[in-house]
């Protein structure tokens, strides 16, 4: 018999998103078109309402036998996960309405890549976890082509396809080795055993195709390609709802699955981490497309969230939650401004496009400043608290080379994250944008207004949830 008590602890939000997606599919299979404006209204209040359940059920369980297991730490990332693709879904319909591609399809997608979410960030089990992003990463293909008469994001969902492929492969091929020398497909059960030169063998391809879920170097490569040729509220989701899932998962596999062997992965963690600070920081130089600068500027950031989890369990998890979240925010913010880029041509995303956009658009200029400034960790803004908290923790774990690399990282961004901004307020005017959405607009302002430090109450309690969360991780 089925404990559905002990269901509902763990996978409730899980539950509702897959429910809300079988049933969305029915209905439009019968009333095709019309239920496509319906559809995107009705799956972000379902990721609303999945968050709010990760946040009743907070102290989480146990079920299926131990396939699945929950605590405040996961639970955390999936409220958090689940409201940023809630914002990105309610922001979409205008994007593919004015494309002529508003189809009921997307969001059922979208769902269908949030249970995937929340399925592997519930994972206590090697094929849970596998069958997990696999959901994630299929409905993540057809999301990144969606514009399937667009060459550019048939290209970006044929790139990510093929790419994550390969990563699948190399997570799934680890997780056998990992099963091959331990006998089990257990977390607890794999945290038991000693760590031989297969199982080694085994963490590193798992880590290896988990640094491809979350644009960590060297697996980093399909990142920009697929930023700039997905429709830009896909690429909002990509950049907020999956990263912080997947690096929340990342954290929980080496915590939890490998926390023994923490001498055997901490070197390799630092230099992923320190690669993609300087692939990151680097990349993004050069680029004139705004979406591809931000796809360099996540791979970046991810090198940052990175340190807190080669620093360990103990010191690094409230760090990491706290980095993420803030990021995430910024990072839907950034690409509902992008979303607003819209002239009588169509969607313009060239960096000189944005000139002179104070004297027609003054506060989401000023929204989007904040946001810019905030990502590249400038005082006092939420970013920088954020890299501040994540310094802290390298220096505690005594990740000194790491930290130096962060600072460095930081410091050569500002170059292309004030270059934006100056275009923003100095450049001559370009022709005006096109009225936005009002919600896309307030969308920008919300998440703006989170980086001022006039809202340090909001740091001050986000810091108390975090640290509550990775106490849960603890216990």
């Amino acid at each position: 018999m089925l404990d559905w008590t002990a269901i509902l602890e763990t996978v409730a939000p899980e539950t509702l998103l897959v429910a809300v997606g079988l049933l969305g599919t029915l209905v439009g299979a019968f009333l095709k078109e019309r239920f496509a404006r319906v559809a995107f209204k009705l799956g972000a209040l379902a990721l609303f309402a999945a968050a709010a359940l990760a946040v009743y059920y907070w102290e989480g369980g146990e079920a299926f036998g131990g396939l699945v297991t929950t605590n405040p730490f996961v639970n955390f990332a999936k409220a958090v996960s689940f409201g940023v693709a809630g914002v990105a879904l309610w922001i979409a319909d205008g994007f593919f309405d004015r494309h002529g591609t508003l189809r009921f399809e997307y969001p059922l997608l979208m769902l269908f890549a949030a249970f995937g979410m929340g399925l592997t960030l519930s994972a206590s089990d090697l094929m849970t976890l596998y069958m997990g992003v696999e959901t994630l990463s299929l409905s993540s293909y057809v999301l990144a082509s969606f514009h399937r008469d667009s060459p550019r994001s048939a290209e970006a969902g044929l790139k990510y396809f093929v790419l994550g492929a390969l990563a699948s492969g190399l997570l799934l091929y680890g997780a056998s080795l990992v099963y091959g020398f331990t006998g089990s497909t257990n977390f607890e059960e794999i945290a038991g055993s000693e760590m031989g030169i297969g199982l080694l063998f085994g963490m590193v391809l798992m880590i290896s195709g988990l640094a491809f879920k979350v644009s960590a170097a060297p697996m980093h490569v399909w990142t920009p390609d697929v930023y700039e040729g997905a429709p830009t509220p896909v690429v909002a989701f990509f950049s907020a709802a999956p990263k912080m899932a997947m690096m929340v998962v990342f954290a929980n596999v080496m915590f939890t699955l490998f926390g023994e062997a923490v001498d055997d992965w901490q070197l390799i963690i630092a230099i992923i981490s320190g690669a993609s600070m300087v692939i990151g920081s680097f990349g993004a130089l050069l680029q004139n497309n705004i979406k591809r600068l931000m796809g360099y500027s996540s791979i970046a950031n991810m090198g940052y969230a990175l340190v807190p989890v080669a620093a360990g369990a103990d010191i690094g998890a409230p760090s990491l939650l706290l980095f993420m979240t803030i990021y995430v925010i910024a990072s839907l913010g950034m690409f509902a401004g992008i979303l607003m880029m819209r002239r009588t041509g169509g969607m313009v995303e060239d960096i000189s496009e944005l000139g002179g956009l104070i004297r027609s658009r003054p506060v989401v200029t000023l929204a989007l400043t904040a946001i810019l400034l905030s990502i590249a960790g400038i005082p006092p803004l939420a970013g920088f608290w954020a890299k501040l908290d994540v310094i802290q923790a390298g220096m505690a774990a005594g990740l000194l080379p790491l930290v130096i690399m962060l600072v460095i990282a930081s410091v050569v961004s500002c170059y292309y994250y004030l270059r934006v901004i100056k275009v923003m307020w100095f450049d001559e005017p370009m022709e005006e944008f096109q009225s936005a959405d009002p919600s896309v607009a307030l969308t920008v302002v919300v998440c703006g207004l989170l980086m001022f430090p006039g809202l340090m109450v909001f740091i001050g309690v986000l810091g108390g949830w975090t640290d509550a969360a990775a106490m849960g991780l603890a216990n």
